[in-house]
């Protein structure tokens, strides 16, 4: 109750944030540090949960390759064992002598047909290794046909590349307090339009029930023309801030989560690009401020981004 105190009574509940307003209902934080809702959905089927195309799009690139090879090991495993059913001795050219060879020798028809390179060493006769051998090359053309839709799509995608800091600051500010974040660009894209949002989430007692308050935060920017080096987004810490009672201990004792929206028009797709993080109180460092992240060059010929020093901050006195 002492905490419920603290919260600035000036500051504005929001009520459409979409999170819902009923703590008892929700379990860990409101957005993980990569942007996703932290919700996982039940009561529906597994298969009809996923939407594969947009999980194809979003793998690591190594889990990506990975799915590819193994579907295609697996491919050409089924058609493999199909030919042998059959009978290897419907694919002309064979002539190995023991079963492993023969089979062998089937998976690498299998994708010679499935890649449709048929080199010709090896053919069907017989109605049904001929028929196998005519569904296995229109499978493999469907394959391929989704699986460059897929590579296309992964280098495409509009992608916002930004990282943020690892953590949230507060240190001084002209003569009072803020909140501050940071990010930067690190790719070689041409960021511009920069617009950021943030939200602050607190789990209250109120009336004897634990609920959940959002509070959107007033910034000194919300928006610049170019983001090229980094930008400490800043809340300054007024009387109007739902922040302005709390002190080290209060973020320490209780529960919250700073939600970051950011947009920026990608120069490259053409397109606005949207990137989001969260950060809860055991992520804030109260009483610090960040390091700078760039300077000149020695011969004053360009600007240096030190993509390593964005979490980089100093203590201080508050």
């Amino acid at each position: 109750m002492a905490f419920l105190k603290k919260i600035n009574a000036r500051a504005k509940a929001d009520v459409n944030t979409g999170f819902g307003s009923n703590s008892s209902n929700y379990g860990g934080r409101f957005i993980n540090k990569n942007g996703d809702a932290n919700v996982k959905k039940e009561g529906i089927g597994f298969v009809e949960s996923i939407s594969w195309y947009h999980t194809m799009l979003v793998l690591p690139k190594w889990k990506f390759m990975l799915v590819i090879f193994a579907f295609y090991l697996m491919v050409n495993l089924f058609f493999a064992s199909v030919y042998c059913v059959i009978g290897v001795d419907h694919l002309k050219g064979i002539t190995a002598d023991n079963a492993i060879d023969k089979f062998g020798q089937a998976f690498f028809f299998s994708a010679q047909t499935f890649t449709t390179v048929g080199y010709g060493h090896i053919s069907p006769t017989g109605f049904w290794t001929s028929f196998v051998a005519s569904v296995e090359a229109l499978f493999g053309l469907l394959s391929f046909a989704i699986a460059t839709g897929l590579f296309y799509g992964r280098f495409s995608k509009p992608k916002a590349f930004i990282r943020f800091s690892d953590i949230a600051v507060i240190g001084p500010y002209k003569d009072m307090k803020a909140l501050m974040i940071r990010m930067t660009p690190y790719k070689n894209t041409n960021l511009t339009e920069a617009e950021a949002r943030l939200t602050l989430g607190m789990t209250l007692e109120e009336d004897g029930k634990t609920t959940n308050k959002f509070y959107p935060l007033d910034l000194e920017l919300h928006r610049i023309n170019a983001l090229t080096l980094s930008w400490t987004v800043v809340h300054p810490i007024t009387e109007e801030s739902p922040l302005y009672n709390l002190t080290k201990e209060d973020f320490e004792n209780n529960q919250g989560e700073l939600v970051v929206y950011v947009k920026v028009f990608d120069d490259m797709f053409s397109s606005s690009v949207v990137k989001r993080t969260s950060y809860t109180f055991d992520e804030f460092v109260y009483g610090a401020k960040f390091i700078p992240m760039f300077s000149k060059s020695e011969d004053n010929s360009h600007t240096r981004l030190y993509i390593d020093k964005l979490s980089a901050f100093e203590e201080v006195e508050l």
